[in-house]
């Protein structure tokens, strides 16, 4: 079992490093080969409380949001800029933890963590109030206020950005946060805590603390000193975090699971169709919400496409995620290994045709799956309907326009969705009968800070990234002066 200095495997509460109160400890687990690499502190109901307490004492003395937008976004332009010195580091550490591949965490998980602190940084800026021309006698104006505390809950498949995405405009807009990291991926958090403190971040603005869902989790919802939830996770956990949130009249804001179409029509550059489609069902092994698993293809096109990607997808280079060439690494965990092929046997079940793939790859121990595609399934099967949330895609044909947004919409979810045409007319009419939160054309995963993401239906609610995500951690407070 290794030890890493870059953070101590303690909780992060109030710019103090802690035990958990009852000393209690969890593994983390490398999942490309199922070892134990170290333990951290696994938080309790007290810990939770003291985080929560060490950041409404931060809130209240007003050392952070005094600052102003300036003064925030100068420290958090600092914080982006320790993510890019820190790059090596961090990307070993969210791949060990993961089991992605270390290029792709290089590539965009550090990446776009830089990102989302420095664009979060120049939005800081702009949270200003109006003037309101009225016919009373009286100057009225608004004001946008930070919410108080923020409770960040994030998911493993993508530690660093979905922090990144909460914590970024939680702190530019003056809020003081305890986050609690996904009890499977907490490495990335705890080395963000030095990070921040070491970026000027007052103590106590961020707080972290390692957990289980059941019980730190739950803590951190129930407190009666959080002031707003920001959740990522999945869509039966958001209908819990949505209950908690209204019994006590909280704000929440959700990314819950998806289920997104991918549809070809017969207009489309299919190479170029090809590349996306592949793209879309193995990015981070399929853990990915915004992923494409259900791909729609026009029938005059179908057949030829399932033969390219029968020829095409074995090919994708799976493996040690620390080899440069790997494209595809393992699962998070057993459990989500077990997941996959409890479906792709429902697949086999319910008469669905394994193009490719289909099975584990054993490899030292870790938890990985081959790339899978699967044809022949009925629009109502489960394996169609369902987030499974791994490298499996399934392709139905479709026959009309109307049918493949029929199809594309007929599942409860509704984050993404894309489009393969040459047509232009096309592509901005289907684009808008999908009922998704984001929409690609002829690519997938197009992603940025300023481009705000999120669901609709079971999809969740609220707006990550883009100007619009400073909406959800502040409240507008108006201010009427009679000039009478």
């Amino acid at each position: 079992m290794t030890t890493f200095e870059t953070h101590p495997g303690r909780l992060f509460v109030g710019g103090r490093w802690r035990e958990a109160a009852d000393g209690a400890r969890t593994e983390v687990v490398d999942p490309s080969r199922g070892a134990v690499v170290t333990t951290v502190a696994e938080a309790g109901p007290a810990d939770v409380d003291a985080a929560v307490r060490a950041a409404r004492t931060a809130f209240d003395d007003g050392a952070w949001s005094g600052l102003g937008g300036r003064g925030r976004g100068r420290v958090l332009r600092r914080v982006a800029e320790l993510i890019r010195e820190s790059a090596d580091e961090l990307a070993r550490l969210e791949s060990l933890d993961v089991g992605k591949p270390l290029s792709l965490c290089h590539a965009v998980d550090v990446t776009n963590a830089a990102n989302d602190y420095e664009h979060f940084a120049a939005l800081a800026h702009s949270l200003d109030g109006s003037v309101r021309d009225t016919p009373m006698n009286a100057l009225a104006y608004t004001r946008r206020e930070p919410l108080g505390v923020v409770a960040a809950i994030t998911p493993f498949n993508f530690p660093l950005i979905l922090a990144g995405s909460k914590i970024g405009p939680a702190l530019a807009a003056g809020n003081t946060v305890v986050h609690k990291p996904a009890d499977e991926t907490p490495l990335s958090a705890l080395r963000m805590a030095r990070l921040f403190q070491e970026a000027g971040v007052p103590d106590g603005v961020v707080n972290v603390v390692t957990g289980t869902g059941p019980v730190a989790g739950e803590a951190l919802l129930r407190h009666g000193g959080v002031d707003k939830i920001a959740f990522t996770g999945s869509t039966a956990t958001g209908r819990h975090v949505a209950r908690v949130a209204g019994e006590a009249l909280k704000p929440v804001t959700m990314e819950l699971g998806g289920n997104a179409a991918h549809i070809v029509f017969e207009d489309a550059d299919l190479e170029t169709a090809v590349a996306a489609i592949i793209k879309a069902f193995v990015f981070n092994t399929g853990q990915f919400c915004m992923g494409g698993p259900r791909l729609l293809v026009a029938r005059p096109v179908h057949d030829t496409l399932l033969g390219i990607l029968a020829d095409a997808v074995p090919g994708v280079p799976v493996g040690d995620p620390r080899r440069p060439e790997t494209v595809v690494g393992p699962m998070a965990g057993e459990r989500h290994l077990r997941k996959v092929e409890e479906y792709v046997a429902l697949a086999r079940k319910e008469g669905g045709r394994i193009l490719c793939g289909g099975e584990r790859l054993e490899l030292d121990g870790g938890y990985y799956y081959r790339p899978t595609v699967v044809a022949g399934l009925p629009n109502d099967s489960c394996v169609v309907q369902e987030e499974i949330f791994g490298p499996v895609l399934t392709v139905q044909p479709f026959d009309t326009e109307d049918e493949a947004v029929a199809l594309a919409n007929s599942t409860p979810y509704g984050l993404a969705s894309g489009i393969q045409t040459q047509n232009l007319a096309r592509a901005h009419r289907v684009a808008g009968r999908l009922q998704a939160g984001i929409v690609w054309i002829n690519d997938w995963a197009l992603l940025d800070p300023a481009v705000p993401f999120g669901g609709v239906k079971d999809s969740g609610f609220g707006r990550e990234y883009g100007p619009e995500a400073l909406d959800a951690y502040t409240k507008v407070k108006s201010v009427v002066v009679s000039l009478g």
